[in-house]
């Protein structure tokens, strides 16, 4: 019974991994953005870390950036490094990129093919640590696009060019407006094209898609809890077990306890017919 017991308690580790494994893949590739135009993939990814310097960031987005989006990278230090940005050629996207568009009311899911590129020009790299590049757009449906990417510099650091000065200029008003209120009317002055816009008011895990509301956020952990109640039920539970004495071959030997029932209404048939029997007196024909 100790060996049935593990068999099962195997059985169900090992599909509850499966599942774990399964639902742990389509958070990874398959959860949505509330709304378009988000970033899809960065050149350096995020947590990345570079041993050479780079002329510029790459960053591809699902739709692309405003004319007047707005890019910056920060040293470790806090000074920015950013000298503009320009859109670079489009890219097909190696994993596609499942977002929601609001449609007549409705979120419907799409799939997205193609990076649209920003290219954000780096002047130098004053020393190592972590640099951070900052994003902040608009979309064609009019949601803010906003995040950053955080990555690591090891290589040796550069100087920068003769004359260089970090820029402190800001993100449009116009796109500042249209960002923090998708309802207001666009300005017919959007703003000029190709500047820099550093996003110092973005949060740190702002990328288009929130998290709070992905119902993976919830799910995972309800699963691990509900795999390991599973798991230990089977381990602890009792089986319900009688002996049956019938003989010395079948003396102590577990069974279950229907099983017991019908040995033991044998038993008792037996004993009964014996009884009777014996009960019953002998008859002799007498001598006539």
């Amino acid at each position: 019974m100790r060996s049935t017991r593990l068999v099962t308690v195997r059985a169900a580790c090992r599909l509850f991994a499966v599942v774990l494994g399964a639902t742990i893949a389509l958070a990874v590739a398959g959860s949505p953005a509330s709304a378009h135009g988000q970033l899809a993939v960065s050149n350096p990814v995020a947590g990345a870390t570079l041993s050479q310097p780079m002329q510029s960031l790459e960053l591809y987005f699902t739709e692309a950036p405003a004319a007047n989006a707005y890019f910056t990278v920060t040293a470790p230090s806090g000074v920015r490094v950013d000298a503009g940005w320009r859109p670079g050629p489009d890219k097909r996207l190696d994993r596609p990129v499942t977002e929601l568009n609001l449609v007549n009311g409705k979120w419907e899911p799409k799939l997205y093919h193609t990076g649209f590129s920003a290219f954000v020009q780096v002047s130098h790299w004053p020393e190592k640590g972590e640099y951070t590049a900052s994003y902040l757009s608009v979309a064609s449906d009019r949601e803010p696009v906003r995040g950053t990417v955080k990555f690591s510099y090891s290589g040796a650091p550069t100087r920068a060019p003769q004359g260089w000065s970090a820029p402190t200029n800001a993100a449009d008003p116009a796109l500042l407006a249209l960002a923090e209120n998708p309802d207001r009317p666009a300005s017919s002055n959007p703003g000029a094209g190709n500047t820099v816009a550093p996003a110092s008011p973005v949060p740190d895990n702002a990328s288009g898609a929130s998290d709070d509301g992905s119902p993976m956020v919830w799910l995972l952990p309800v699963l691990l809890l509900v795999g390991v109640i599973v798991i230990v039920a089977l381990a602890i539970r009792p089986r319900r077990t009688a002996r049956i004495n019938t003989g010395p071959a079948n003396r102590g030997r577990p069974v279950t306890t229907a099983a017991a029932r019908r040995a033991a209404a044998a038993r008792k048939a037996a004993a009964g017919n014996q009884s009777a029997g014996k009960a019953q007196p002998s008859r002799k024909r007498g001598n006539r």
